[in-house]
């Protein structure tokens, strides 16, 4: 017999759990399924974002930084430090355990708020007039009906045609965050931000890393100028990064992994490597999900069509997250959730897609939020800019770490805030600030204006405010 729920979420991630919380606030009676495991075949709720992305690339990048500072920063702040090693299975040992507390957070997260949650695969088996039917497929097999369906099943690794992951050698996100050992030669294809954040970590703890890029610019999302400062960073670093490559063919070879390709200038070039991480994009994830089974239309990419407030073209399904259009990102995923739980409550859910963050936490950080300078100049807007650099922020100096700048664009006539940049020191926390303002459609004057902490980071942003009028105080 099946199991009567008012909402059933197909999917635990950041969009899922959260949808399926929210609605649960509203009185509404859910269950979620998902089928993630842990190690021990237990439940892992959370998605790629807790399980093989957000999550554990943090862990690791905090493990390869902290290295890194003791083998080449600790010495300026009068701190002897000789043979310091990394022990890579304790180090993965913690992101593994990191990664732990979360799935068990949301597992009391769901028994708190009264989420039935159900472990194994969700998908579609019908529609009845009580509602969808939802078979469960796992330890156990359930049949759900509900009225209300939101799917939040997330994405996957896009692979090179014809060069499967195999997680040994040829390397997805999975098995970029697995190595058992630091790789000698490390090539990753693409310098998008799971690149990035890969190929920081295993550079910081000695691999030789070489980032190859197709497209002709670096990070052509962000900012120009504040790329162009990363990119002198990574530079200066070690990270060797070749754009607009062409990627030949891939062979597995004794000792690894073996990449031809063709560079900027033509030539044909050979990399031989101990591992290889394919980080060029990401898929919705609907295989599985049997969405013909009720009609349920999917794009030419497999994403779930939805319009703007994340409707299917089946009455009450929904969707949310990295299997529809828009950024992949966690907090995206989070506010449709939490947006779509709000709608069926009979509520008015709202996600604005012109102030949702970016963030690639390498070292330098880099965030922004808005339009960059390159939309506003190919729109036509007229704008005002100014800058201020972390070399001219107490704070910073006192840091060690005075990389990078925050830059405000803002409307030339009305000064509203039309987009903010940073590259730097915990830009991952400042940009909140800045994504605050532009929610309340705030001017750059109005951030100039506010009293910020002295010394703090945060000073480079009213700095940077300030900057727009040409009138920066310390610099």
């Amino acid at each position: 017999m099946s199991k009567k729920f008012d909402v059933i979420v197909i999917g635990a991630g950041p969009g899922g759990y959260i949808a399926a919380i929210r609605a649960a606030q509203l009185g509404l009676q859910v269950a979620c399924i998902d089928e993630w495991k842990n190690t021990d075949g237990g439940p892992a709720p959370g998605g790629t974002c807790t399980n093989v992305g957000c999550i554990p690339s943090k862990a690791l990048l905090q493990s390869s930084e902290h290295f890194d500072h003791a083998n080449h920063h600790f010495a300026d702040h009068g701190i002897s430090a000789t043979g310091v090693k990394m022990d890579v299975a304790k180090m993965i040992a913690r992101k593994d355990h990191v990664v732990k507390q979360n799935n068990d957070g949301i597992l009391y997260l769901f028994k708190k708020n009264k989420v039935t949650f159900f472990h194994g695969r969700g998908a579609f088996a019908g529609n009845t007039d009580a509602g969808y039917v939802i078979q469960v497929s796992g330890a156990t097999e359930e049949s759900l009906t509900a009225q209300q369906i939101i799917v939040a099943t997330g994405s996957n690794a896009r692979a090179l045609p014809g060069v499967p992951f195999d997680e040994v050698n040829i390397l997805s996100n999975d098995g970029a965050l697995r190595l058992g050992s630091v790789p000698k030669k490390l090539v990753l294809i693409g310098s998008g931000v799971i690149g990035l954040e890969m190929g920081s970590v295993w550079r910081r703890l000695g691999a030789e890393v070489t980032i190859l890029e197709g497209l002709p610019t670096f990070l052509g999302a962000v900012d120009e100028q504040i790329a162009k400062e990363a990119k002198k960073s990574f530079d200066k670093q070690g990270l060797k990064i070749e754009l607009g490559v062409k990627v030949g063919e891939i062979a597995h070879v004794k000792k690894g992994v073996t990449v031809n390709y063709t560079n900027d200038k033509g030539e044909n070039l050979k990399l031989d490597a101990d591992k290889l991480i394919v980080s060029i994009g990401r898929i919705p994830n609907t295989i599985g999900l049997n969405a013909d089974a009720v009609g349920l239309q999917l794009d030419e990419r497999g994403a779930i069509r939805v319009d703007n407030e994340c409707k299917t073209n089946l009455p009450g399904v929904w969707a949310v997250g990295d299997v529809v259009r828009g950024p992949m990102l966690a907090h995206k995923a989070e506010e449709e959730g939490v947006a779509v739980a709000e709608r069926i409550a009979g509520q008015h859910g709202h996600v604005n897609f012109n102030t949702i963050p970016w963030v690639i936490y390498t070292s330098p950080e880099i965030a922004w939020v808005g339009r960059t300078e390159q939309q506003l100049k190919a729109d036509g807007v007229a704008y005002k800019s100014g800058s201020f650099p972390f070399l001219a922020n107490g704070r910073a100096r006192a840091l060690g770490d005075t990389t990078g700048m925050v830059k405000f664009l803002a409307d030339a006539h009305s000064d509203e805030i039309l987009g903010v940049h940073m590259v730097g020191p915990q830009v991952s926390e400042l940009i909140a600030e800045a994504v605050v303002a532009m929610e309340f459609k705030a001017s750059a004057e109005d951030i100039a204006r506010i009293c910020h902490a002295h010394p703090s980071l945060s000073e480079a942003t009213k700095e940077a405010a300030l900057a727009v009028d040409k009138r920066t105080l310390n610099f």
